[in-house]
């Protein structure tokens, strides 16, 4: 799928990561997982949060790298952060007692309570269709941080009525859930996909609240795997501008 604005065409992956950008604000303290996450937090500094204090897994407090790192284990994000401290320092100190503003996650599976899989594929944990990388740090990112979002390209397979595995505990089977295991983040208050963005309702169920441009309702009722509602406000995703197409571009293409 593809958008024009006045000059030039984006694509629904840059309409996504730009999206998930514009959510971050400058100064907050943002635990970033490696893939879209990292590319939406690294083009919110660039252009519109330059502030915004990047926390990686692997122990680097406000890091900056040039480029997208490949993995926590990076050396760009060690060689640019403003301190290096030990993995159990990050967890210890920095997220578990709830420092952390913004947990930034992918998922493999989403289900309408904000549950991720990243673990398995399939109903059998010993034989499942697919294995996936595991947890990492995640499922502490997800209980701890006070607020969490999501950014996850959107289909059946992906959006689902209920996750095989749930690798981080979202909003469980509803409000309330979090509270009664203890949690002492909010959970998911914000999924962005490329189609759209999801909040929470009262309940803690995933309801449209904005359309990306050249995206209709039943696109999003088709990707989704349960009956999806849909917010009565529902807006559209202002397009992307030049300078944040030009910088998400420039920052992709970096070697």
């Amino acid at each position: 799928m593809t958008a024009t604005t006045e000059e030039r065409t984006y694509t629904s992956d840059e309409m996504m990561s730009i999206a998930a950008a514009r959510a971050l604000s400058g100064g907050q303290r943002c635990f970033v997982g490696i893939g879209l996450p990292s590319t939406a937090a690294n083009l919110a500094r660039r252009t519109h949060a330059p502030d915004l204090v990047l926390v990686y897994e692997s122990g680097t407090l406000g890091s900056k790298p040039g480029r997208l790192p490949a993995s926590i284990g990076d050396g760009i994000l060690a060689e640019t952060a403003d301190a290096v401290i030990s993995v159990p320092e990050v967890f210890n100190y920095w997220l578990q007692p709830g420092r952390i503003d913004i947990g930034f996650l992918g998922a493999a599976q989403l289900d309408r309570f904000g549950n991720i899989n990243t673990t398995v594929i399939g109903d059998d944990y010993a034989h499942p269709k697919v294995r996936l990388p595991g947890a990492g740090g995640a499922p502490e990112i997800a209980a701890s941080c006070r607020e969490v979002y999501v950014v996850v390209r959107q289909s059946k397979r992906s959006f689902v009525e209920k996750v095989d595995f749930i690798t981080s505990f979202g909003h469980g089977r509803g409000h309330g859930e979090r509270e009664k295991l203890g949690l002492r983040g909010a959970g998911p208050t914000l999924v962005i996909t490329d189609l759209g963005v999801f909040r929470p309702d009262e309940t803690g169920e995933l309801v449209l609240t904005q359309l990306h441009e050249g995206v209709e309702v039943e696109q999003v009722r088709e990707a989704t795997g349960w009956d999806l509602k849909v917010s009565p406000e529902l807006s559209r995703t202002p397009a992307p501008t030049e300078t944040e197409l030009q910088t998400l571009r420039e920052l992709k293409a970096a070697k």
